[in-house]
């Protein structure tokens, strides 16, 4: 099932793959960094972000279909004078709410950002 996936942690890509639905296909799980976050991962068919910021050793797998995104974006704290993709942070926008992830290296941050727009455009 993990033919041409890429992703950074074996057990992340397994986390995922335990979770599909039928005909569900992994494209993408991404480690994250920073406060929070611990990974994403992308199928053809919804955005899955691990998320870690609950109290204790508590953490959740939030699915997000891809219908439900409004926007994603590249975030940056830098001028717009450098690359597009500079900077290894992108914002998902679901309604209200707002997910950032942020990536080691502007590579990861460009795939995800791309294949989310394709899936919601």
């Amino acid at each position: 099932m993990a033919t041409n996936v890429s992703y950074d942690r074996r057990e992340q890509l397994k986390q995922i793959e335990s979770g599909l639905l039928d005909g569900e296909q992994v494209i993408a799980v991404y480690d994250a960094i920073g406060a929070g976050t611990g990974f994403i991962g992308l199928t053809d068919r919804r955005v899955i972000i691990q998320d870690k910021s609950y109290v204790g050793k508590k953490f959740a797998i939030t699915s997000i279909p891809y219908s439900k995104i409004t926007s994603v974006s590249v975030v940056s704290n830098k001028s717009w004078g450098g690359s597009f993709f500079s900077t290894g942070a992108i914002a998902i926008h679901v309604g209200t709410h707002t997910y950032e992830v942020e990536f080691r290296g502007d590579q990861k941050s460009h795939h995800v950002h791309n294949v989310i727009l394709h899936y919601i455009s």
